[in-house]
């Protein structure tokens, strides 16, 4: 199965997070450098500028469900390479991932959708336990 595949370890993988996949590591016990290593290998980790605006705009604003989340995903975010990306933060991730051959991480249905109709790959979470590579 493609989903358990490690990639070429010899070049690093761009990887791009979208906000639901970084509050997901506060809802769940996922270890994110562990889960993508073993489906990568080398990697990178972006953040389009859309997304950290979008968890901002979350931990002041949304729901408390959603703000408890998004809070320590904003202080998670600042490890990471924050980028400049147009658009809404769907689009941004589109973009970046064209941009930078990049593997989007989210649990978005739709978003997922999107990204298979741009020939481009997606990590999401499976069982709430395991990322996988589709």
């Amino acid at each position: 199965m493609a989903s358990n595949r490690t990639w070429d370890n010899r070049t690093e993988k761009v990887v791009i997070l979208d906000s639901n996949a970084i509050m997901m590591l506060f809802e769940f016990n996922i270890n994110l450098d562990e889960e993508l290593k073993r489906l990568l290998g080398k990697y990178k980790i972006i953040i389009p500028k859309t997304i950290y605006n979008e968890l901002k705009f979350l931990s002041e604003k949304g729901k408390e469900n959603k703000r408890l989340k998004a809070k320590p995903a904003l202080d998670l975010i600042k490890n990471f390479c924050l980028v400049d990306a147009d658009g809404k933060p769907d689009d941004s991730l589109i973009l970046l991932a064209k941009k930078y051959n990049g593997i989007i991480v989210t649990n978005d249905k739709k978003l997922r959708k999107d990204i298979k109709n741009n020939s481009l790959k997606a990590i999401y979470l499976r069982n709430k336990s395991k990322l996988v590579l589709e």
